[in-house]
């Protein structure tokens, strides 16, 4: 299913919640072979689903030109501590097959690409290799790791005194966190992260997709 309009007030989409894909694209930043995309991911998990949003856009500081990627799967295994990455990293990968890798710049994943300064690998490690590192990894967390102090970036957006943490693999922990940095919004939170995190969680109970 796939919808390209510039611009949509509310969809509604039924039937999505067993194993299913959709897509549609905001403001003409339609997927097109060849030229670099950015992807940010997050998933979240109800009843035994798991639904994985990914948002491609081409320009850092957009906050209205993106494509949105949804997938639902469903009989997900129970959250194992320490062991987070089983859950989520098949279904970013699954998401990843309506891309060719050669076009994806960088890849945002909603966590921790190092758990610790021993390079304990998170999330964002595992994507990093299972990706046969060509494309690199930035990790936006919210809450700290005590564990991780040389491999992590603190990073203070707009008035908030609650820095979210950078890590990264394939790219310069600097440059990693310049580039969330320079993300349009003037919140804690980049104006485009925040809509992934609300479209993430849509369509679970009400199956409607509403767009700011």
């Amino acid at each position: 299913m796939r919808f390209c309009k510039s611009y949509f007030c509310l969809l509604k989409i039924a039937g999505i919640f067993s194993d299913e894909f959709f897509h549609f694209t905001l403001s003409s930043c339609i997927y097109i072979p060849g030229i670099d995309m950015i992807l940010a991911f997050d998933t979240y998990y109800y009843q035994d689903k798991a639904k994985t949003v990914c948002l491609a856009f081409r320009d850092w500081q957009t906050d209205s030109a993106f494509d949105i990627y949804a997938e639902v799967a469903t009989g997900i295994e129970q959250y194992i501590p320490g062991e987070f990455y089983k859950r989520e990293l098949p279904c970013i990968i699954s998401v990843l097959k309506n891309f060719d890798l050669k076009d994806v710049e960088y890849i945002i994943v909603d966590g921790y690409v190092y758990l610790d300064d021993n390079v304990k690998p998170g999330l964002g490690a595992h994507l990093y290799e299972a990706l046969d590192k060509r494309v690199p990894v930035i990790g936006v967390a919210k809450t700290n790791f005590a564990t991780l102090n040389t491999n992590k970036s603190c990073l203070l957006r707009g008035k908030s005194v609650r820095p979210l943490f950078i890590t990264s693999a394939g790219v310069n922990l600097n440059k990693a966190t310049m580039l969330i940095k320079n993300m349009s919004g003037e919140n804690r939170i980049p104006t485009l992260l925040k809509k992934l995190d609300t479209f993430t969680k849509e369509l679970t109970t009400t199956n409607k997709f509403i767009l700011p």
